[in-house]
């Protein structure tokens, strides 16, 4: 199965930089309304570790970055999640990356490579999630009095939005794929 780590930095240079777009065009309403898709961000990341070479990690990192200090600073959208804790969006992005890099390498065009996709998937997800929701929780300086109850109910709160967005995210990449992967194939039937 073709992930792309070895495609030409020309293709690789259009994966980054349509990868960035989606991004950039999905980012600044998080959870979607009925104008706008929900973020993308998380999705990206773990594509891009699919498909990428290490150096974009940085790269979708600054732009993330930088359409959340564009955001709060001049366009008006709340600064409310810009605390110390934002920090730990690097080990989210992290792990969200590296969950697309450990598919990468056992990625297959079967039910056992839909199984593995939908695993790692979940697993780098909620990984995101736990260290994110929690660092703002625990180390945000929002919440005045911090208990695991409390923290429980966070997690049903907000996780399913992120899990529903990133999933519906990867699910769609997966399918692209998997099109992509049989393109040469009906070619050849044609």
């Amino acid at each position: 199965m073709n992930t792309c780590h070895t495609c030409s930095p020309r293709t690789q240079t259009f994966i980054g930089l349509g990868l960035m777009a989606f991004m950039a065009a999905t980012r600044f309403q998080h959870f979607g309304d009925t104008l706008h898709l929900p973020d993308a961000s998380w999705a990206i990341f773990f594509i891009a570790g699919f498909y990428l070479s290490p150096g974009w990690f940085l790269a979708l990192l600054a732009g993330a970055v930088g359409i959340d200090v564009a955001s709060v600073g001049w366009m008006g959208v709340s600064g409310y999640c810009l605390t110390p804790a934002y920090a730990a969006m690097l080990p989210a992005y992290a792990a969200l990356w590296f969950g697309g890099r450990w598919l990468a390498r056992r990625a297959s065009n079967d039910m056992a490579g839909f199984a593995r996709l939908a695993g790692a998937g979940a697993a780098a997800t909620s990984a995101a999630f736990v260290i994110s929701n929690g660092a703002f929780y625990w180390f945000g300086g929002r919440v005045a009095e911090t208990s695991l109850a409390q923290f429980a109910q966070t997690f049903i709160d907000y996780a399913p939005a992120f899990f529903g967005s990133t999933l519906m995210y990867l699910a769609v990449a997966a399918a692209a794929h998997a099109l992509a992967q049989r393109r040469p194939e009906l070619a050849r039937h044609a």
